[in-house]
């Protein structure tokens, strides 16, 4: 039976989910396969070379301990630590830059900008959005108007138009394998979610970004948002600790991912 380093922060507090639930239950989800130990993210590189695995769950926006999580992420890199998720994903792990690589290359994101002169490039808009490349769960997001737009220094941080759109929706997948979806019909509600049938289009969108992202082990979440012409737009590639929302899956789909992440952790740690 192979073992497993779980890293989770059981006391964050984030809005509108509780992480610790969601890490409680899956974790003991795993022991019935795995031998399974719970660590907060601080004390992962010091304990990590006892387990088989480490898996990165609801561990929190590394901002608030970036120079542990520096640590800890060159430690695993040069042992060859066995992680899920893999540290080669270029989504949110990398930060956030590779929405402007991404918008630059016409996949379909929201429109973004890290330049000045990328600003009038930008879709007309009564307001804009302006995030730092790393930053987490809205940290350092500000809403700027259009007249300001010219005073905002692009150093460090991303600018896109504030989109109207519909309702927010994510994907899950495990590896480059979808397992749900769920969406937020109230703008202004993100995280009262509730369960989303993808069209065909959908996921393709949806695949089309966890193919470009090419992450060998562990699980990434596509969000995106209905934009008033009813085509979806990327919002970001959430592939270090993605919140789950397990509890608003329907059981069969719940099982599916567990049976899911079991058998990529069983490949990853050379079980059978």
């Amino acid at each position: 039976m192979g073992s497993l380093l779980y890293v989770t922060d059981l006391g964050y507090q984030a809005r509108g989910r509780r992480y610790c639930d969601e890490d409680i239950w899956l974790s003991g989800r795993l022991r019935e396969e795995f031998d399974v130990a719970l660590c907060h993210p601080l004390d992962a590189a010091a304990l990590m070379d006892r387990f088989d695995a480490v898996v990165v769950r609801n561990s929190g926006p590394v901002i608030h301990y970036q120079e542990a999580y520096d640590t800890f992420r060159a430690a695993a890199l040069a042992a060859g630590t066995r992680m899920f998720n893999s540290l080669t994903g270029k989504g949110d792990m990398a930060g956030k830059e590779y929405l402007l690589h991404l918008s630059r290359e016409g996949f379909p994101v929201i429109p973004t900008a890290g330049r000045r002169e990328e600003f009038g490039r930008l879709p007309e808009a009564d307001e804009y959005v302006v995030k730092p490349m790393l930053g987490a769960d809205s940290v350092g997001l500000r809403f700027v108007e259009k007249a300001r737009l010219t005073d905002v220094d692009p150093a460090g941080m991303l600018v896109q138009p504030r989109i109207p759109f519909a309702y927010e929706v994510s994907f899950y997948y495990v590896g480059r394998s979808f397992q749900y979806a769920l969406y937020a019909p109230d703008p202004d509600a993100r995280w009262v979610l509730e369960p989303y049938e993808p069209t065909t289009e959908d996921l393709e969108f949806a695949q089309r970004f966890v193919d470009w992202n090419d992450l060998a082990y562990g699980i990434q979440r596509v969000d995106a948002c209905r934009a008033p012409g009813g085509e979806l737009l990327l919002v970001e590639l959430e592939d270090l600790n993605p919140y789950l929302s397990l509890d608003l899956v329907g059981e069969p789909e719940r099982e599916r991912f567990v049976t899911a992440v079991a058998a990529s952790l069983r490949e990853l740690t050379g079980e059978r």
